[in-house]
C-alpha cells in the first residue's frame, strides 16, 4: 500500500510540467477577473462576432483609451509614472495629435537608413561588443559564439541602440544602453507577472532623458514640460518600441528554431518568403493580447444591438487571428503566400487598424524586423525544444550554432546537440511550473495594488497625490 502511494506521488510530481502551468494560468485569469471587475465586453464574443470585429474596432466612438476603464489602473501601474504622457494611453485631442505627429517625425527614416541601422545594431549584439548584463537571473552572455541563450535578452540591446539612434541621431553610448535595457526588461517582466517593477531603473532612465532633451534630433511636442517630454520619449521609444521589437524578433526566431524546414527555406530564400514567416508568426503570436478601448458614444451593432457610451471593449487579438483559418494553431507561412487571399482580407491586424490608434511604426517595424532576423540567420543555426507561447515568459531559450563552427552539419547535429536540446526541454518544463506559480502570486498582488492605488482614476479625477508607487 505504501509503495503504491509513493508511486502515485511520483507520477503526480513527474507530470507537473504537463498540467500544472495551464491550470495556474486559468486560475490567474479567474483571479484577475474577480479583482479587476467584469466591466468589459469581449470582442469577438457573444455581443460582437468575428464578422463585425473590424467594424467595431474602427468605429469613431471606439476611441477612448484610459478614462473610465478599471483596466487602465493596471496598465498605468505597470507604466507609471507618466502613463498620461504615453502615446498609447493619451485620450484623443490636441495633446494626442501633437505627440503622434512628433512620433511620426522621429520614425520617418529612408528605407536604406533603416536597414543600415538595423544591421549595425544587430551585428554588435551578436558580436558581443556591449558588455551589458541584466543580472544573474537572466544568465545572458553577450558575445556567446555558441550555446543556449534567451533570444529576447540577446536581441534587446540591439533595439535599445536602434531606438536611441532614432531619437538622438547618434550612436548609443554604453551607459545609455544599459539604462534603456534595464528599464525595458523591467517593464516587460512586470507585464508578464514574472517580477515586480523596480522604480529605480525607471527613474534613472527618466532623469537621463531629461538631461538629454537638447540632443533630440526632432522637435518635441510643444506645450509639455521637460519631464513630460522625457516621459513621452521613454514611453513611446524606450518602453514600447524596445519591448515590442525585442518580443517580435524573439517570436520569429523561436518559430524558425522550432521549424527547421521553414528555417532552411528562409535562410536560402528571398525576402518575400521571410515576410510570410513574419506575418504567420505575428498571426499565431500577436504582440498584443487584449487591446481595450472605451466607447465615447453609442455604437450600433446590427439590428437592435447598441453598445452604450462608456463601455469597455476588449479586442482579443489571438482569438481574431485564429478565426477563419484552417487548423489555426498550426504554424504555416504558406497562408500568406501569393495566390492565397490578400493579407488585408484576412483576420490579421498585427499592427492594429488605421482608423483606431494603429502602431505608429507599422511601416518601419516589419522592415527592421526582417533585416534583424536575416542577420541572425546569416550567423547561426537555431534550435529550440522550449515552449513557444504568445506571452513568451521564458524569453525564448534557443541553441545557437554558428555557421563557421568546425565540422559538417552532421557533426554539429550529433549527440551533444541532442543532449542539449533534451536538457532544454526538461529545464523549460520545470521552470514553467515555478514560473506559473510566481506569475499567479505576483500578478494577483499587482492587480490588487493597482486597484488600491487607482493611478488612472485619480489622474482624471484631479487627485494626483502620490500614494507610495
Amino acid at each position: 500500500m505504501l509503495t503504491a502511494v509513493w508511486v502515485a506521488v511520483a507520477v503526480v510530481v513527474i507530470s507537473l510540467p504537463r498540467w500544472l502551468p495551464a491550470r495556474v494560468v486559468a486560475l490567474r485569469g479567474w483571479v484577475f477577473t474577480r479583482i479587476n471587475g467584469e466591466e468589459s465586453i469581449a470582442v469577438p464574443g457573444d455581443l460582437v462576432g468575428v464578422d463585425r470585429f473590424r467594424e467595431v474596432y474602427s468605429h469613431p466612438a471606439a476611441s477612448g483609451r484610459s478614462e473610465g476603464a478599471v483596466l487602465s489602473d493596471l496598465f498605468w501601474y505597470w507604466l507609471s509614472p507618466g502613463p498620461e504622457m504615453h502615446q498609447e494611453h493619451l485620450e484623443a485631442g490636441e495633446r494626442y495629435d501633437a505627440v503622434a505627429l512628433a512620433t511620426r517625425r522621429i520614425l520617418s527614416l529612408p528605407r536604406a537608413r533603416v536597414e543600415e541601422l538595423t544591421r549595425g545594431c544587430v551585428g554588435r549584439a551578436l558580436e558581443g561588443r556591449h558588455g551589458v548584463r541584466h543580472g544573474v537571473r537572466h544568465g545572458v552572455r553577450h558575445g556567446v559564439r555558441h550555446g543556449v541563450v534567451r533570444l529576447r535578452d540577446l536581441i534587446m540591446p540591439a533595439w535599445a541602440e536602434f531606438s536611441y539612434e532614432l531619437v538622438f541621431g547618434e550612436p548609443c553610448p554604453p551607459h545609455a544602453r544599459e539604462l534603456i535595457v534595464g528599464n525595458a526588461d523591467d517593464v516587460v517582466t512586470a507585464l508578464k507577472c514574472c517580477g515586480l517593477r523596480h522604480m529605480d531603473r525607471r527613474d534613472r532612465l527618466t532623469a537621463y532623458l531629461v538631461e538629454s532633451l537638447p540632443r533630440v534630433r526632432h522637435e518635441l511636442p510643444a506645450g509639455l514640460t521637460a519631464r513630460e517630454q522625457a516621459l513621452y520619449l521613454q514611453g513611446a521609444f524606450f518602453n514600447t518600441a524596445v519591448v515590442q521589437m525585442s518580443e517580435a524578433t524573439a517570436h520569429v526566431l523561436m518559430a524558425l528554431a522550432r521549424h527547421p524546414d521553414v528555417q532552411a527555406r528562409a535562410r536560402a530564400g528571398d525576402d518575400r518568403y521571410l515576410d510570410q514567416v513574419i506575418a504567420e508568426t505575428l498571426r499565431l503570436y500577436p504582440l498584443f493580447g487584449i487591446a481595450h478601448r472605451v466607447t465615447t458614444g453609442d455604437i450600433r451593432v446590427g439590428e437592435g444591438v447598441v453598445i452604450p457610451a462608456g463601455s469597455v471593449l476588449c479586442f482579443d487579438y489571438p482569438a481574431f487571428h485564429r478565426a477563419g483559418f484552417p487548423d489555426p494553431e498550426r504554424f504555416d507561412p504558406r497562408r500568406f503566400a501569393p495566390g492565397h487571399a490578400p493579407a488585408r482580407e484576412l483576420n490579421h491586424i498585427p499592427f492594429g487598424m488605421p482608423a483606431n490608434r494603429p502602431c505608429p511604426a507599422w511601416r518601419l517595424a516589419p522592415l527592421a524586423l526582417r533585416v534583424a532576423v536575416r542577420e541572425v540567420l546569416r550567423a547561426y543555426e537555431l534550435d529550440s525544444t522550449a515552449a513557444h507561447t504568445r506571452s513568451l515568459p521564458n524569453r525564448g531559450p534557443c541553441l545557437l550554432t554558428p555557421h563557421d563552427a568546425g565540422g559538417p552539419a552532421g557533426v554539429r547535429r550529433g549527440p551533444g546537440r541532442r543532449l542539449t536540446l533534451l536538457s532544454m526541454r526538461l529545464k523549460d518544463g520545470w521552470e514553467d511550473v515555478w514560473r506559473s506559480l510566481v506569475q499567479l502570486v505576483l500578478g494577483t498582488y499587482m492587480v490588487w495594488d493597482a486597484r488600491r492605488l487607482r493611478l488612472c482614476e485619480r489622474h482624471f479625477s484631479g487627485d494626483a497625490r502620490p500614494q507610495g508607487t
